[in-house]
């Protein structure tokens, strides 16, 4: 098992690690943007556009993204932290041609529609519920505030009820540019 890093020229960095007795590959997409880096009022955001990214692009309605990975047995998800959000895909090996192609094009062509935008926000005011109701999530929130009171890691990835709800596509479309 060996770890090779590429960079190529135009900056990316490609991390791989070859195991001859695997059938699958997994790929994914680190993005060095986390809650960490929201100003107060956008906060959760990084997250919100997390879910967005899966709701449509230019070339794939939301059920082709789920369709044409699950079809080839394959899995896609993401998550965020304070520190960055993750894009990732498991595949068979010779599918992975066909995950790169869709994590491209969700975080390249993501529409953002606006009509999805409403649909995510009761989600994911749901998800933020779910927090609240799990003592783990609220003792880890507490102390993240406590450390890092009034600065960006203190806050919440999820972001507050308030900015959930004010979210809007121009807030979405301006923070897919950012990254």
């Amino acid at each position: 098992m060996s770890v090779e890093v590429t960079r190529l020229k135009n900056g990316l960095r490609l991390v791989s690690e070859s195991r001859s007795s695997v059938e699958t590959v997994s790929v994914g997409v680190w993005v060095d943007v986390g809650s960490r880096h929201e100003p107060k009022p956008l906060n959760g955001i990084t997250h919100f556009l997390e879910h967005m990214l899966f709701k449509g692009t230019k070339a794939r309605s939301a059920k082709d993204i789920v369709l044409e990975i699950e079809a080839v047995g394959g899995h896609m998800n993401a998550y965020t932290t304070r520190e960055n959000t993750t894009y990732y895909a498991r595949v068979l090996k010779d599918d992975l041609p066909l995950a790169v192609d869709v994590l491209c094009d969700i975080l390249k062509n993501s529409q953002c529609a606006p009509a999805e935008i409403t649909r995510e926000k009761e989600v994911i005011l749901q998800e933020l519920g779910q927090a609240l109701d799990t003592p783990d999530d609220v003792v880890f929130d507490n102390l993240q505030a406590a450390a890092y009171a009034n600065q960006s890691l203190g806050r919440s990835i999820l972001g507050e009820a308030d900015n959930i709800k004010a979210f809007c596509q121009e807030n979405l479309l301006e923070e897919l540019a950012d990254k």
